[in-house]
């Protein structure tokens, strides 16, 4: 019994060195300006085309930084707009990309079954190179692949603000 626990214990204390030499984790995030302007940004592109959206933006761990409903949009376009931007942010991909994949891939189908996920176009994710660092979320269009346009108009508006 004495053996089996002085190997336990120097087993533990081989690991030290590793874990003492480890290195703090850098993350780019989305500032609250920036969230700001993509959700003024995106509701303006769809203003233009009289579609009434509700856009919000999320940071890297989607949680909501910015969230704006256009007059006479309806109130399901918040939590659309909300549930699409955590989904894109979460993974790291376009809500709509992955309803595609979904109706091509029956296993795809369950990661709707995620809580907060919505598998519907209009979720962007805004990256710094390709780091993701947030997403937008558009819901209220006439149709999902609208919603990505907004969407992709509001990133495009502080492109250049995002080095």
């Amino acid at each position: 019994m004495f053996k089996t626990a002085f190997a336990a214990a120097a087993a533990t204390l081989a690991l030290v060195p590793a874990v003492a030499g480890a290195q703090v984790l850098q993350q780019r995030n989305m500032p609250l300006a920036i969230a700001q302007e993509i959700a003024q940004a995106a509701v303006e592109a769809c203003a233009t085309k009289n579609f009434y959206i509700a856009a919000t933006v999320v940071d890297r761990a989607g949680v909501p930084l910015a969230m704006l409903r256009a007059d006479r949009a309806g109130p399901h376009t918040v939590a659309a707009s909300r549930d699409k931007a955590y989904t894109s942010a979460s993974a790291g991909n376009g809500t709509l990309a992955m309803a595609e994949g979904a109706e091509k891939n029956r296993a795809a189908r369950h990661v709707a079954s995620i809580e907060g996920f919505l598998l519907l176009g209009g979720g962007v994710p805004v990256k710094v190179d390709d780091e993701v660092i947030g997403a937008v979320g558009v819901g209220g269009a006439p149709g999902a692949n609208l919603d990505e346009d907004c969407a992709k108009a509001g990133i495009e508006k502080v492109q250049a603000k995002l080095r």
